[in-house]
């Protein structure tokens, strides 16, 4: 027998329901049970709560494994700002990255003025839709944070050189990286 309720389908992936959710806003013309900007900054304030523990996480597994514990995770909590955007921050930087004169890795929610909801991305990578409405979907998130993450150090690397990882020149036994 089917689910009657689509939103609870424990056969689908968490993030393919994330989309689908993502989909119905965009057709009810929703986020969650808001309709209103102030609703949806609301859940937006929330949603920043319950990422900040998983957001935290990949950055510190990113600095633990690959910048050997050299880097230091900011968070810069929620942002208003005067065009009426509304962002949430957390970076790792470290000093290579530093003296190369490139950005930080960066996980950033924003709610930007003209948008229906808000989203999450990376400095230099694009857009997923935010929606996340409890404690338990923002840990479901770490997947994809740590796809953002990721991507963020490979186009970090890509603008630079792969010596901004110390565990690229560190490692004494080069199988050990792989």
């Amino acid at each position: 027998m089917a689910n009657p309720n689509p939103h609870e389908d424990t056969t689908r992936p968490a993030y393919l329901g994330e989309l689908l959710r993502h989909f119905a806003d965009l057709r009810d013309g929703t986020h969650g049970a808001a309709v209103t900007r102030a609703d949806k900054e609301q859940l937006f304030l929330q949603a920043v709560a319950f990422m900040d523990p998983a957001s935290r996480q990949v950055l510190d597994e990113i600095n633990r494994t690959l910048l050997l514990g050299t880097g230091t995770v900011n968070a810069t909590g929620v942002v208003r700002h005067p065009a009426g955007d509304v962002t949430a921050a957390w970076t790792l930087e470290w000093p290579e990255q530093q003296r190369a004169g490139l950005s930080p890795i960066t996980l950033l929610a924003f709610y930007g003025r003209g948008f229906h909801h808000p989203h999450m991305r990376g400095r230099s990578v694009g857009n997923w839709p935010l929606n996340v409405f409890s404690a338990s979907e923002g840990k479901e998130a770490l997947p994809t944070l740590r796809a953002i993450a990721a991507a963020e150090l490979h186009n970090l690397v890509f603008e630079s050189d792969y010596r901004i990882v110390p565990a690229t020149l560190h490692q004494h036994d080069d199988t050990a990286l792989y």
